[in-house]
């Protein structure tokens, strides 16, 4: 295969990846994380060898500070970091949350462009400055590792930018963040942003610079990497690209244009490429997001070649038609070699291959699962183990579960269903009707599990081929300007939609449980 010309990581420059899953991630409309699915992807964070883990905004409400607190705990070699405003109560209760981690880091932020200043602030430049002094010095007495972030720095005036910079720094800032918070920029402006801070502010090249770019304009990776040009060493990400309205800068995406192209971009990760698709198929299977088929690097057809064309160009070399390969992210090729009668142990294998380290516990549940669909369904393809894997980490923790359904369904209505659901293990039973199966079975969970949200998406699509594919069924509702997701899939349609409904109606409740910071400064970068 033939491969791009790369140098050798030892004459290339490190960039740290610093990703933002768990912090701007869970800020996406819908996208909430319990406790325990946050440590689970801290875990996965860290065999990934993601340099910096952003574990939450612990002041944001009790949730938070102690998903970065247990965080704190169980890593031990990435850093583990927590945002917090340039009050002294959010320094110090994020000093508090990460006290325990073997690397901590104490993120402060302070909004520097006459937009935020003015309407948000309604502070001077001065008052800003002396507020970027005060925060970040409280932080550095408390921790030897302070992050200072100028929130919609590329709106910024370029002169009061540098000061800015400039005093963070004077204050003991170890790393100095410029992001792009809504967005606006692009490649040879950001760049340009950079250069100038290396070149005209004193102690720039003694500290980290970092990028965190919005993707409201399809440019987040781009900027990134343009940053990257520009002189800084730190890329903010987020697996999938989840964040504040259209997303962060993709981790996937930046990490492989890294390690693809460094011909043109002289630089290097630390991370563990084979890890990338687990890491995406979690993030979706606990947020709800589903990854698009066509997505850079994790989508299902990243690496799929219909073309006639394209498959003879396969056939006889794959550097043809592929600049990196699928097993360099951990995706392999979909393929049919499991069925009713493979064993546990081959069982097992499949899912290290497709990037899945399951407990025994979850192996043991996650096997039984795959013999029910392998009695069901003819051929059993990889997507189908990664939906029903993904359906079972996605819905494991949920204190509402779905355990009987019976639909009635036809040309002669109404149609009826009978729900059987487990609240936190006390059974409740509800019958209801509907315009159809699909509103018979919702209107019975509104039954058993009185709520209010309004169905905002109700989404199906076959997992792979065949009258007796699974149906992965995505739901969004939304209940008091909240909004939560959730995906289910199975053979039976109406189960995958009762399922999906009930996970995202797990997810809106545990969403409501987390109480709003303080909406003086805005929490989002």
């Amino acid at each position: 295969m033939t491969q791009t010309a790369v140098t050798e990581p030892e004459a290339r420059d490190r960039v740290i990846i610093f990703d933002t899953t768990m912090r701007d991630g869970e800020q996406s409309p819908g996208a909430s994380m319990s406790l325990e699915e946050k440590l689970e992807l801290a875990k996965i964070l860290e065999e990934m060898r993601v340099d910096v883990i952003e574990a939450g905004f612990p002041i944001a409400s009790n949730g938070d500070f102690e998903a970065v607190r247990q965080i704190s705990e169980i890593v031990t070699e990435s850093t583990v970091c927590g945002l917090a405003r340039a009050g002294v109560g959010d320094i110090e209760r994020c000093a508090e949350a990460i006290r325990k981690a073997k690397r901590g880091r104490i993120h402060t932020f302070l909004s520097t462009s006459p937009s935020h200043r003015d309407h948000i602030l309604r502070a001077s430049q001065e008052d800003i400055l002396e507020m970027i002094q005060k925060s970040v010095t409280h932080a550095r007495n408390l921790c030897g590792d302070v992050e200072w972030s100028a929130q919609d720095a590329t709106r910024t005036e370029g002169d009061f930018l540098r000061r800015c910079v400039e005093t963070a720094i004077r204050a003991g800032a170890t790393t100095v963040n410029i992001p792009d918070t809504v967005g606006y920029t692009y490649p040879s402006e950001y760049e340009a942003i950079f250069r100038d801070l290396m070149e005209n502010v004193p102690g720039c090249d003694t500290i980290i610079l970092s990028t965190h770019c919005h993707n409201d304009l399809g440019l987040a990776v781009a900027n990134s990497l343009a940053g990257v040009h520009g002189g800084a060493r730190q890329i903010e990400c987020a697996v999938n690209g989840i964040g504040e309205r259209a997303g962060n800068a993709a981790l996937e995406e930046v990490v492989m244009a890294l390690k693809v192209r460094g011909d043109r971009l002289p630089y290097f990760t630390g991370l563990e490429t084979q890890h990338i698709t687990r890491s995406s198929r979690y993030v979706s299977a606990i947020t709800g997001f589903p990854v698009q088929f066509n997505k850079a690097i994790v989508g299902k057809n990243a690496f799929a070649h219909e073309s006639g064309i394209h498959q003879d160009g396969m056939l006889k070399d794959r550097g043809t038609y592929e600049i990196m390969t699928p097993e360099s992210v951990g995706q392999g090729a979909t393929n049919l070699v499991m069925g009713k009668h493979s064993g546990r142990h081959a069982f097992r294998e499949k899912l290290k291959g497709m990037g899945y380290e399951l407990g025994q516990n979850a192996l043991n549940e996650a096997f039984q699962r795959f013999k029910d669909l392998a009695d069901k369904k003819k051929h059993v393809f990889d997507d189908d183990i990664a939906a029903l894997v993904d359906d079972a980490l996605a819905s494991g923790a949920d204190r509402i579960q779905v355990k009987r359904l019976r639909v009635v369904a036809g040309t002669e209505g109404p149609q009826q269903a009978e729900l059987t659901v487990a609240i936190d293990g006390d059974e409740r039973s509800a019958q209801a009707t509907g315009d159809g199966p699909v509103d018979a079975v919702f209107n019975a969970i509104r039954e058993v599990v009185p709520h209010t949200a309004i169905l905002r998406l109700f989404q199906v699509h076959a997992v792979t081929e065949g009258t007796d594919a699974q149906a992965q069924v995505s739901v969004r509702l939304e209940d008091d300007g909240r909004i939560a997701t959730g995906q289910a899939a199975d053979t039976d349609t109406l189960t995958a939609s009762a399922k999906a409904y009930v996970n995202a109606l797990n997810n809106l409740f545990a969403r409501k449980e987390k109480s709003a910071p303080d909406a003086k400064v805005a929490s989002g970068f």
